[in-house]
């Protein structure tokens, strides 16, 4: 055999390694599965909390403004009361101290029965109360896709309900939402 030859053969035989090897690469890529059986779909629900303000009218009862702070009416008024009824008891300089002692005494129970009467005098008015309640819902936020390549099983979420397969790209599921589709 001549150099020649030995170098055609040399150069064909690392010509059918190349060719073979890209076959090979080509028929796996072809091999590969270009869609994933889809098993289950199951929604993924979110819970939303909006606020929202509810305010009512409440009847609130208040006391009543004080008009004689001091009390000097209920004191006046229990003073000459015991006073009148001091000097009806007894006579001469008795019936003096029984009027002094009387109009003091009236003078200080008028005063607490006007504390008494102004402590229970009260004014109801309308007081609009304000509070903030959650309503909460339920949102849709993804599916939970369970799915079967290679007789593998395999779980992702999506933003969009799949039909029967999702594709595959480069051996793995492809999740991006086709196009026209409402996620």
């Amino acid at each position: 055999m001549d150099k020649s030859m030995i170098k055609g053969m040399a150069l064909g035989g690392l010509a059918m390694v190349i060719v073979g090897a890209g076959a090979v690469g080509g028929y796996q890529t072809l091999a590969k599965p270009q869609a994933a059986e889809v098993v289950a779909v199951k929604e993924v629900m979110t819970t939303v909390v909006t606020p929202r303000e509810v305010c009512e009218d409440v009847a609130v009862q208040r006391q009543a403004p004080v008009k004689d702070e001091h009390r000097i009416t209920g004191t006046v008024v229990g003073g000459l009361a015991g006073g009148l009824l001091g000097s009806q008891i007894g006579g001469g300089s008795g019936k003096k101290v029984a009027t002094v002692a009387g109009a003091v005494a009236g003078g200080y129970a008028g005063n607490q029965v006007q504390k008494g009467m102004q402590e229970r005098d009260t004014v109801t008015t309308m007081e609009r109360r304000c509070r903030t309640v959650n309503d909460k819902s339920q949102k849709l936020s993804g599916y939970d896709v369970t799915y079967r390549l290679d007789g593998q099983s395999g779980t992702v979420r999506t933003s969009f309900k799949p039909g029967a397969t999702l594709p595959v790209k480069d051996g793995k599921v492809d999740t991006t939402a086709p196009a026209g589709t409402k996620s």
